[in-house]
Protein backbone atom coordinates (compact mmCIF):
# COMPACT_ATOMS: atom_id res chain seq x y z
CA UNK A 1 0.00 0.00 0.00
CA UNK A 2 1.21 3.54 -0.01
CA UNK A 3 -0.03 5.86 3.19
CA UNK A 4 2.56 8.49 3.16
CA UNK A 5 4.05 10.41 1.07
CA UNK A 6 6.70 13.33 0.14
CA UNK A 7 6.25 16.13 -2.29
CA UNK A 8 9.78 18.46 -1.80
CA UNK A 9 9.09 21.10 -4.56
CA UNK A 10 7.11 24.09 -4.54
CA UNK A 11 5.11 25.39 -7.48
CA UNK A 12 7.08 27.28 -9.62
CA UNK A 13 9.39 23.30 -9.71
CA UNK A 14 5.85 21.45 -10.22
CA UNK A 15 4.82 23.63 -13.04
CA UNK A 16 8.12 23.29 -14.78
CA UNK A 17 7.97 19.55 -14.12
CA UNK A 18 4.80 18.46 -15.14
CA UNK A 19 3.52 21.56 -17.34
CA UNK A 20 0.04 22.64 -15.43
CA UNK A 21 -2.21 25.46 -15.75
CA UNK A 22 -4.02 26.40 -12.72
CA UNK A 23 -5.08 28.76 -9.97
CA UNK A 24 -2.36 31.25 -9.41
CA UNK A 25 -3.90 31.84 -5.89
CA UNK A 26 -2.69 27.49 -4.86
CA UNK A 27 0.45 28.18 -2.77
CA UNK A 28 2.88 25.48 -2.19
CA UNK A 29 5.81 24.51 -0.14
CA UNK A 30 7.51 21.21 0.95
CA UNK A 31 5.36 18.53 2.55
CA UNK A 32 7.44 15.98 4.33
CA UNK A 33 4.18 13.34 6.06
CA UNK A 34 1.64 13.69 3.41
CA UNK A 35 -1.16 11.11 5.04
CA UNK A 36 -4.51 10.69 3.63
CA UNK A 37 -7.42 13.18 4.06
CA UNK A 38 -4.88 16.18 3.24
CA UNK A 39 -5.47 18.02 0.21
CA UNK A 40 -2.80 17.76 -2.03
CA UNK A 41 -2.14 19.11 -5.47
CA UNK A 42 -3.08 16.68 -8.35
CA UNK A 43 -2.63 17.29 -12.32
CA UNK A 44 -5.37 15.97 -14.16
CA UNK A 45 -6.56 16.89 -17.77
CA UNK A 46 -9.26 19.62 -18.92
CA UNK A 47 -10.36 19.87 -22.27
CA UNK A 48 -6.73 19.73 -24.23
CA UNK A 49 -4.83 21.30 -21.19
CA UNK A 50 -3.10 19.99 -18.14
CA UNK A 51 -4.50 21.73 -14.99
CA UNK A 52 -3.65 21.83 -11.52
CA UNK A 53 -6.05 20.76 -8.82
CA UNK A 54 -6.37 20.63 -4.80
CA UNK A 55 -7.89 17.29 -4.23
CA UNK A 56 -8.28 15.34 -0.68
CA UNK A 57 -6.73 12.35 -0.65
CA UNK A 58 -9.19 9.14 -0.40
CA UNK A 59 -11.23 8.78 -3.47
CA UNK A 60 -14.70 9.73 -2.56
CA UNK A 61 -16.70 7.85 -5.15
CA UNK A 62 -19.85 9.91 -6.37
CA UNK A 63 -22.70 7.10 -4.71
CA UNK A 64 -21.32 7.70 -1.80
CA UNK A 65 -23.56 9.14 0.99
CA UNK A 66 -20.18 10.15 3.35
CA UNK A 67 -16.98 12.04 3.12
CA UNK A 68 -15.72 9.05 5.25
CA UNK A 69 -15.25 6.40 3.40
CA UNK A 70 -12.44 8.01 1.40
CA UNK A 71 -10.10 6.75 4.67
CA UNK A 72 -11.00 3.32 2.86
CA UNK A 73 -10.23 4.06 -0.59
CA UNK A 74 -6.30 5.53 -0.35
CA UNK A 75 -5.29 3.45 -2.89
CA UNK A 76 -6.33 0.67 -5.66
CA UNK A 77 -4.99 -2.31 -6.56
CA UNK A 78 -3.67 -2.07 -10.16
CA UNK A 79 -4.65 -6.16 -10.30
CA UNK A 80 -8.88 -5.31 -9.64
CA UNK A 81 -8.71 -1.54 -10.32
CA UNK A 82 -10.24 -2.66 -13.24
CA UNK A 83 -12.85 -4.43 -12.00
CA UNK A 84 -13.72 -2.79 -9.42
CA UNK A 85 -17.36 -0.51 -9.50
CA UNK A 86 -15.73 2.35 -7.28
CA UNK A 87 -12.06 2.48 -9.77
CA UNK A 88 -13.14 1.31 -12.96
CA UNK A 89 -15.41 4.03 -13.79
CA UNK A 90 -12.26 6.85 -13.05
CA UNK A 91 -9.93 4.50 -14.38
CA UNK A 92 -11.68 5.28 -18.39
CA UNK A 93 -12.60 8.71 -17.30
CA UNK A 94 -10.27 10.85 -14.94
CA UNK A 95 -6.86 9.66 -15.04
CA UNK A 96 -4.38 12.11 -12.55
CA UNK A 97 -1.19 12.50 -11.68
CA UNK A 98 0.44 12.70 -8.26
CA UNK A 99 3.01 14.78 -7.99
CA UNK A 100 5.62 13.49 -5.41
CA UNK A 101 9.36 13.29 -4.37
CA UNK A 102 9.22 9.89 -2.52
CA UNK A 103 6.96 7.91 0.24
CA UNK A 104 7.38 5.50 3.46
CA UNK A 105 6.98 2.31 4.20
CA UNK A 106 6.97 0.10 7.51
CA UNK A 107 8.82 -3.10 7.51
CA UNK A 108 7.98 -5.59 10.29
CA UNK A 109 10.94 -6.73 12.01
CA UNK A 110 9.06 -8.54 14.95
CA UNK A 111 6.00 -8.47 16.92
CA UNK A 112 4.37 -4.82 17.40
CA UNK A 113 7.94 -3.50 15.94
CA UNK A 114 8.05 -1.58 12.80
CA UNK A 115 10.80 0.37 10.97
CA UNK A 116 10.50 3.20 8.44
CA UNK A 117 11.63 3.19 5.19
CA UNK A 118 11.78 6.49 2.57
CA UNK A 119 11.80 4.92 -1.14
CA UNK A 120 12.93 7.61 -4.20
CA UNK A 121 14.47 8.41 -7.15
CA UNK A 122 17.84 7.93 -7.85
CA UNK A 123 19.28 11.43 -7.37
CA UNK A 124 15.79 12.76 -5.47
CA UNK A 125 14.26 14.22 -9.14
CA UNK A 126 10.52 14.53 -8.64
CA UNK A 127 7.97 11.82 -9.90
CA UNK A 128 3.91 11.20 -10.34
CA UNK A 129 2.01 8.30 -8.80
CA UNK A 130 -1.18 6.86 -11.35
CA UNK A 131 -4.12 8.23 -9.47
CA UNK A 132 -7.55 8.22 -10.00
CA UNK A 133 -9.45 11.27 -9.12
CA UNK A 134 -13.48 11.79 -8.98
CA UNK A 135 -15.92 14.72 -7.99
CA UNK A 136 -18.52 14.28 -5.26
CA UNK A 137 -21.77 16.31 -4.28
CA UNK A 138 -24.23 14.71 -1.98
CA UNK A 139 -25.68 17.35 -1.19
CA UNK A 140 -23.20 19.74 -0.46
CA UNK A 141 -22.79 23.11 -2.05
CA UNK A 142 -19.13 23.14 -3.16
CA UNK A 143 -17.85 20.82 -5.07
CA UNK A 144 -15.52 17.77 -3.16
CA UNK A 145 -12.14 16.70 -5.49
CA UNK A 146 -10.75 13.64 -4.44
CA UNK A 147 -8.07 10.71 -5.54
CA UNK A 148 -6.58 7.40 -4.81
CA UNK A 149 -3.32 5.96 -5.73
CA UNK A 150 -2.59 2.79 -7.83
CA UNK A 151 -0.60 0.67 -6.07
CA UNK A 152 1.03 -3.12 -7.63
CA UNK A 153 3.54 -5.81 -6.64
CA UNK A 154 6.75 -4.96 -5.54
CA UNK A 155 10.05 -4.48 -7.05
CA UNK A 156 13.42 -5.72 -5.97
CA UNK A 157 14.46 -2.84 -3.94
CA UNK A 158 10.68 -3.01 -1.87
CA UNK A 159 10.45 -6.15 -1.66
CA UNK A 160 12.22 -6.82 1.61
CA UNK A 161 10.54 -4.46 3.32
CA UNK A 162 6.63 -4.47 1.94
CA UNK A 163 5.05 -6.31 -0.51
CA UNK A 164 2.95 -3.72 -2.58
CA UNK A 165 4.20 -0.22 -3.96
CA UNK A 166 2.67 2.70 -5.44
CA UNK A 167 2.70 2.97 -9.01
CA UNK A 168 5.25 5.61 -10.48
CA UNK A 169 5.08 5.78 -13.75
CA UNK A 170 7.83 6.75 -16.23
CA UNK A 171 8.21 10.21 -17.52
CA UNK A 172 7.42 9.51 -21.05
CA UNK A 173 4.21 7.43 -19.74
CA UNK A 174 2.43 10.39 -18.26
CA UNK A 175 1.09 12.39 -20.91
CA UNK A 176 -0.33 8.63 -22.24
CA UNK A 177 -1.59 8.05 -18.46
CA UNK A 178 -3.70 11.49 -19.04
CA UNK A 179 -4.81 10.51 -22.62
CA UNK A 180 -8.75 10.45 -22.76
CA UNK A 181 -8.38 8.33 -25.83
CA UNK A 182 -7.11 5.09 -23.61
CA UNK A 183 -9.38 3.36 -23.17
CA UNK A 184 -8.66 -0.23 -23.72
CA UNK A 185 -8.51 -1.89 -20.32
CA UNK A 186 -5.71 -3.90 -21.52
CA UNK A 187 -3.63 -0.71 -22.80
CA UNK A 188 -4.59 0.97 -19.14
CA UNK A 189 -3.39 -1.80 -17.34
CA UNK A 190 0.04 -2.14 -19.42
CA UNK A 191 1.45 1.23 -17.33
CA UNK A 192 1.00 -0.05 -13.56
CA UNK A 193 3.97 -2.29 -13.55
CA UNK A 194 6.45 -1.71 -11.26
CA UNK A 195 8.78 0.76 -11.29
CA UNK A 196 12.47 -0.99 -12.40
CA UNK A 197 14.46 -0.89 -8.97
CA UNK A 198 18.13 0.50 -10.22
CA UNK A 199 16.08 3.87 -11.03
CA UNK A 200 15.30 4.00 -7.06
CA UNK A 201 17.41 4.48 -3.59
CA UNK A 202 15.90 3.61 -0.24
CA UNK A 203 17.11 4.86 3.53
CA UNK A 204 15.86 3.82 6.98
CA UNK A 205 14.32 7.11 8.72
CA UNK A 206 13.75 7.86 12.77
CA UNK A 207 10.41 6.58 14.03
CA UNK A 208 9.55 10.24 13.66
CA UNK A 209 7.66 9.66 10.85
CA UNK A 210 5.11 7.54 12.68
CA UNK A 211 3.75 10.54 13.88
CA UNK A 212 1.85 12.36 10.55
CA UNK A 213 1.54 15.94 13.07
CA UNK A 214 5.18 16.03 12.72
CA UNK A 215 6.03 17.14 8.82
CA UNK A 216 9.49 18.60 9.21
CA UNK A 217 12.58 17.55 6.64
CA UNK A 218 13.93 15.69 9.62
CA UNK A 219 11.12 12.97 8.59
CA UNK A 220 13.53 11.96 5.37
CA UNK A 221 16.50 12.09 7.36
CA UNK A 222 18.34 9.13 7.49
CA UNK A 223 18.95 7.22 10.61
CA UNK A 224 22.97 6.25 9.20
CA UNK A 225 25.04 7.31 6.26
CA UNK A 226 23.94 6.07 3.39
CA UNK A 227 26.05 3.77 1.59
Amino acid sequence: MCGRFVRKEDREALESRFGFDGPQGVLLGPEYNIAPSQDCPVVALEGDRRVLRLMRWGLVPAWADDVKIGYRMINARAETVAEKNTFKGPLRKSRCLVPASGFYEWKKEGKGTKTPYFFGLRGGAPFAFAGLWTLWHAGREDELRSFSIITTSANEIMAPVHDRMPVILREEDEARWLDPELQKPEDILALLKPYPSDGMERWEVSPYVNSYKNRGEECIRPVSPIP
